[in-house]
């Protein structure tokens, strides 16, 4: 039996070819002449990516987004030592100054929690 479902309206726009770049992070130190940059796209609900960075060589992430929430998985490549690190994130989308788009994530790696925000370019 399919059921249909209300999803909350979103308040901040689409982020559909948007770019965003990381301005903080619990999980290491932001590199503010190279910080780690992402690129997304959304359709229908579903948003998909790209980054790379001070930290990353790249990496990729896909998920979904209800309302202003998103819930992604990604996996990326360290660019010490060449380590693979996946994880899953839960992130807020925010309307900040300007207009700009900030995102504020919950992720896990390895077991551990951490806060990022990345602000849009």
């Amino acid at each position: 039996m399919n059921e249909r479902v209300d999803v909350p309206a979103a308040s901040a726009p689409s982020l559909d070819g948007r770019e965003f770049v990381m301005e903080s992070s619990t999980n290491s130190a932001v590199d503010p002449e190279s910080p780690s940059r992402f690129w997304y796209s959304e359709r229908d609900g579903v948003i998909w990516g790209d980054y790379e960075g001070d930290t990353v060589t790249f990496g990729r992430f896909l998920g979904t987004r209800v309302g202003d929430a998103l819930s992604v998985t990604f996996a990326h490549v360290l660019l010490d030592g060449g380590t693979v690190v996946t994880g899953s994130s839960a992130s807020r989308v925010e309307t900040g100054e300007a207009g700009r788009i900030r995102l504020i994530e919950d992720f896990t790696i390895d077991g551990v929690d951490h806060v990022s925000v990345c602000v849009e370019v």
